[in-house]
């Protein structure tokens, strides 16, 4: 994506048919999302770059490569506008052989999961990985790390000082994920980063649930441009009637299309060029079994939407939101050659796909080995922490006996935990697990040997009927977490990550039941989807036989460390009050026995 004096002249010369193309496909539909037609023309693509479009039988020279389109849709490669690729366990390499098959030929993402565990050392060899995939990274720098409230640990403290360094960088394009919290405490650290976007021209991605009103005024008039967090379609009405792109979010585990898409398909059809897609968090499993930012295509055309709206929205709209529509987002002269050759703009199946002018993938696998790098002890997954034995993840009070009313982090949804009273017991001044009534114990442990922080709380909705489960994995500042209901459960869990290097585990009656192994920074693994996906698939199942109905007992719980998102969470420093912005007491009150 670099340009200079002697590439822009081949360049030029090349889309002024003086010099031939190295790649044209033929007979074709193009999609055409800059005008919303649909009409027979070829592509003429020069190195990575489309150089022209329509008759292209003067770019042919005696080398130049034919595909053949005939009866095939061309379209541009599908963008997600919002991925913390963490999420699916997969390392980079391994999620882009999941999900450019599939049509994803861009992502924008903070990369913050490696940012927190490997800092910006362990940042350069994922941007090295990146260039050597097929898959692009359009990086936006974290508005800060962490982004907890109060500031929990993390291997690396982004601040206004780092931001006025990697703002520079050609890899950065824009601020990612400005929480609403953030701006509206006015802190320092975020101030500043945006401060510094402002002078760089760069765009502020923002993250803003359930915000309205004179709050949602106020993170306005900080600059944000664009928000992914809407949990109702009014909510997207009202930030987009405020001038806001909207990124509607399809996650695995936050499905939020098919009532947020009701803005463009019950209130204002108008608003439809403004709105984009992303997929946030997804599991390999997910991706196996639906696809990717097609899935969401296909899905908002099966919500009313038109085929030609739905494939801008995941394409043009996406790369205008984030002001990269000079370097991706249609099928145009200029624009680097991510095309993708589909069944047609109704089924929208994906049957080939190009990146940088390269036929990569057919019929839903790449057609070469990508292969990861090898790791550096900078991404390794070594727990910085203590082995834990049963004793701390007992939660002490200072009656012997009696009972103990308690606040219990109650799970409605992945990221929406609410308050739970409830009395449990005290039995020789410990306040026992009741898994009669869903409370459990959780802890989150630091892993990067700065302080050695624990926190001990309670927690409700899996339904764990005995044992214990823990991840090295936990956005966004992946110390690892742990959530039982029995003590000494909990500690073989965390022992075991300790041992192993980090991963996920299931335990019960002293034994480890499954374990998935994450050797990229305990938050990543270079295995392709397919095993990833089996393991995850025995973790549930494993999970579910403790009792645990959710649909992803794992996700759900490492979803607990983020603060962003009402009303309560946990972190190292101890259980938050997200709406209060600090630590609170979960015990309420102790009667004597």
């Amino acid at each position: 994506m670099q340009k200079n004096k002697e590439n822009l002249k081949q360049l030029i010369r090349a889309g002024r048919g003086l010099i031939p193309a190295h790649t044209v496909i033929r007979n074709g539909n193009l999609v055409n999302v800059m005008s919303s037609e649909i009409y027979l023309a070829d592509v003429a693509i020069y190195e990575d770059t489309i150089v022209a479009i329509g008759d292209v039988t003067d770019y042919i020279g005696p080398e130049t490569k034919t595909i053949d389109a005939t009866g095939k849709y061309l379209v541009p490669g599908l963008i997600d506008g919002h991925l913390h690729s963490e999420c699916s366990k997969l390392s980079i390499t391994s999620f882009a052989k999941a999900v450019v098959p599939c049509g994803t030929t861009s992502i924008v993402s903070g990369l913050d999961e490696y940012i927190s565990v490997s800092g910006l050392e362990g940042l350069h060899e994922i941007f090295a990985e990146v260039k050597a995939s097929p898959l692009k990274v359009f990086w936006g720098a974290p508005y800060k790390t962490p982004y907890t409230f109060p500031q929990s640990t993390v291997a690396f403290n982004f601040t206004e000082e780092v931001h006025k360094e990697v703002q520079q960088w050609p890899e950065c394009f824009g601020v990612w994920e400005t929480v609403r919290e953030a701006v509206q405490v006015e802190d320092e650290d975020t101030l500043g980063a945006i401060e510094q976007a402002f002078k760089n021209r760069l765009p502020i991605f923002g993250c803003a649930p359930m915000v309205g009103g004179k709050d949602l005024n106020g993170y306005l008039c900080a600059g944000i441009r664009l928000d992914h967090e809407s949990y109702d379609h009014t909510e997207v009405v009202e930030k987009m009637r405020k001038g806001m792109h909207m990124v509607i979010r399809e996650s695995s585990v936050t499905h939020f299309l098919k009532e947020n898409i009701r803005a463009v398909t019950e209130v204002n059809p108008y608003l439809a060029r403004r709105v984009s897609f992303c997929t946030d968090d997804v599991t390999a499993t997910d991706v196996l079994e639906k696809g990717h930012v097609d899935n969401v295509v296909r899905l908002a055309i099966a919500e009313g939407v038109e085929p030609m709206t739905a494939i801008q929205m995941a394409t043009i709209n996406s790369a205008e939101a984030y002001r990269i529509d000079h370097l991706v987002g249609s099928i145009s002269p200029g624009r680097i050659a991510d095309i993708l050759l589909v069944d047609s703009p109704e089924n929208f199946q994906v049957e080939a796909v190009i990146t940088n002018g390269r036929l990569v993938a057919e019929n839903r696998k790449l057609n070469y080995d990508l292969k990861a790098p090898a790791r550096s002890s900078v991404l390794s997954s070594a727990l910085k922490c203590k082995k834990t034995t049963r004793e701390d993840f007992e939660y002490k009070v200072d009656i012997e006996n009696g009972q103990a009313k308690v606040l219990s982090m109650d799970v409605k949804g992945p990221f929406v935990r609410k308050r739970r009273d409830v009395t449990v017991k005290v039995q020789n001044s410990i306040v026992i697990p009741d898994t009669e009534q869903d409370v459990l114990m959780v802890s989150v442990l630091e892993r990067f040997g700065r302080n050695g922080n624990k926190s001990l709380a309670f927690c409700s909705g899996w339904n764990l009927k005995k044992g214990a489960m823990a991840s090295s994995a936990a956005p966004d500042d992946n110390n690892l977490i742990v959530m039982g209901a029995d003590a000494s459960d909990m500690s073989i869990a965390v022992n075991h990550l300790i041992e192993n290097g980090g991963g996920q585990v299931v335990v019960a009656d002293g034994e480890i039941i499954e374990f998935l192994p994450l050797p990229v920074g305990g938050i990543a693994s270079d295995e392709d989807a397919e095993k990833i996906a089996h393991r995850e698939a025995l973790l549930t199942k494993a999970a579910n036989q403790l009792g645990c109905n959710l649909p992803e007992p794992l996700m759900y719980m490492f979803f607990l460390p983020i603060t962003a998102i009402p009303d309560y969470a946990i972190t190292d420093v101890g259980p938050v009050d997200c709406i209060a912005l600090n630590t609170f007491d979960p015990i309420l009150e102790l009667i004597q026995d």
